[in-house]
């Protein structure tokens, strides 16, 4: 084993790293019955944190 397979990263650290360069998630979901199209949910998200040099798009709650 390298040092790298036996490194261990903490939960929170993971979240912290993918929230600093952001998440996109897509996803679509169609429910079907016999061959007929009766739901359909598309989903695109971007998941992001905020700071100083990436405002929130809502302003300042202030």
């Amino acid at each position: 084993m390298t040092v790298i397979e036996r490194r261990e990263i903490a939960l929170v650290d993971l979240l912290d790293r993918l929230l600093a360069g952001g998440v996109v998630i897509t996803g679509d979901i169609t429910l079907r019955i016999a061959d007929v199209d009766l739901v359909r949910v598309d989903l695109n998200a971007l998941i992001s944190s905020v700071n100083a040099q990436v405002p929130s798009p809502w302003g300042d709650p202030t």
